[in-house]
């Protein structure tokens, strides 16, 4: 009996010992093929017909890893889900914070109290406006209308990477987020350029660098608009775009309060104990590389360095958020969550036209 239970015993513990190295190995695949799918997305962002549109590589990642993740997603091992859900979650995190280097205190002083003032005033409309129309006119979920509200408030699809993260919400959830962004930021690069050469905005360059900045979605959309207006309108317009993204901090931090206090409205998780704060730590992180930056503690070419592989970074996690996305759970939700970023979208134009004539009266 003894010498037939020693093999047994022994081919089990063998087994049991080997299932998480091949976790691990499918799991290192998985990353692997994400890293080599967004390296791929890169070049297809570099081409000329694309990158005009200012369609960063981000947005390119998702629309590809979308359509794979709906055609070709039976091509994939079961065993790499785990890495392409690691790319998705936990290398944004550390994505968003290394965001950080892209923006400095002395660049955000150049424009002065005008500048975070718009900046303030938008991004707080927005998020409001936003999350009120997703859920109240067009019944959205709370996250879907927030991941909407983020996008168009603060920094595009970085933005919704990043509450995405916070929320812990459904990768196609942020898929409609950036969807709405890219729609809108697309169509801001060539209608706010032709209202300004019809006279439909009489703004002097100051005003220009405000309004485009504080209103325009991504930054690559923000850079391609105002090219086309000066090189003193694109400083201005960058800056201000770089301090909206700087409050994505204060307002993930918020963000996060909130969600826990709405997750504890019953003071328990059905254990008998409250849910831990749900504080985004890689927007401290990137509050850190921002002071770090603005110190220039590190060489240019290292930073330019840094910022290449966090964009290869983003890249990775907008490729691995389309890998999960199912186009059947957009389309439960896509007019009405596309509404709701009409909606934000109209008072962007509006709204963040009327702040930056005001702003500019009062204190530029």
């Amino acid at each position: 009996m003894n010498s037939l239970a020693t093999p047994v015993a022994s081919r089990s513990a063998s087994s049991t010992s080997s299932a998480p190295i091949g976790q691990t190995r499918g799991q290192l695949n998985g990353i692997l093929f994400v890293a080599l799918f967004a390296a791929a997305v890169t070049q297809l962002a570099a081409l000329p017909f694309i990158s005009n549109l200012g369609l960063s590589p981000l947005i390119v990642g998702i629309v590809g890893g979308a359509i794979y993740g709906n055609a070709l997603r039976d091509g994939m091992p079961e065993s790499w889900a785990s890495g392409v859900n690691f790319s998705a979650r936990k290398l944004l995190r550390i994505a968003v914070g290394f965001f950080g280097l892209r923006v400095s205190l002395q660049e955000i002083a150049q424009v002065g109290l005008p500048g975070l003032t718009v900046s303030v005033l938008v991004v707080v409309s927005t998020l409001a406006i936003g999350t009120w129309a997703g859920m109240k006119l067009m019944k959205l979920d709370r996250d879907t209308a927030l991941l909407s509200a983020a996008g168009s408030a603060i920094c595009g699809a970085a933005a919704v990477l990043a509450f995405e993260s916070t929320l812990q919400s459904e990768p196609h959830k942020s898929a409609m987020a950036v969807g709405s962004v890219v729609l809108f930021g697309t169509l801001s690069m060539f209608l706010y350029p032709l209202a300004l050469h019809l006279g439909w905005l009489h703004l002097d360059t100051l005003g220009v660098g405000l309004f485009f900045g504080g209103t325009i979605h991504e930054v690559a959309q923000v850079v391609g608009a105002a090219s086309n207006v000066s090189p003193e309108a694109t400083h201005i317009a960058t800056i201000v775009k770089m301090t909206r993204v700087m409050l994505l901090v204060p307002v993930l931090l918020v963000i996060g309060m909130w969600v826990n206090r709405s997750r504890n409205s019953a003071q328990t998780d059905g254990s008998g104990t409250k849910r831990k704060l749900a504080i985004p730590w890689f927007a401290l992180g990137f509050l850190a590389l921002v002071i770090v930056n603005s110190l220039h503690v590190l060489p240019g070419a290292a930073t330019h360095t840094l910022n290449t592989l966090d964009t290869f970074a983003l890249t990775m996690a907008m490729t691995a958020l389309g890998i999960e996305t199912r186009i059947e759970q957009i389309h439960r939700a896509g007019p009405r969550a596309l509404v709701t970023g009409a909606i934000v979208y109209a008072w962007l134009i509006g709204g963040g036209l009327a702040i930056t004539i005001a702003v500019e009266r009062l204190l530029g």
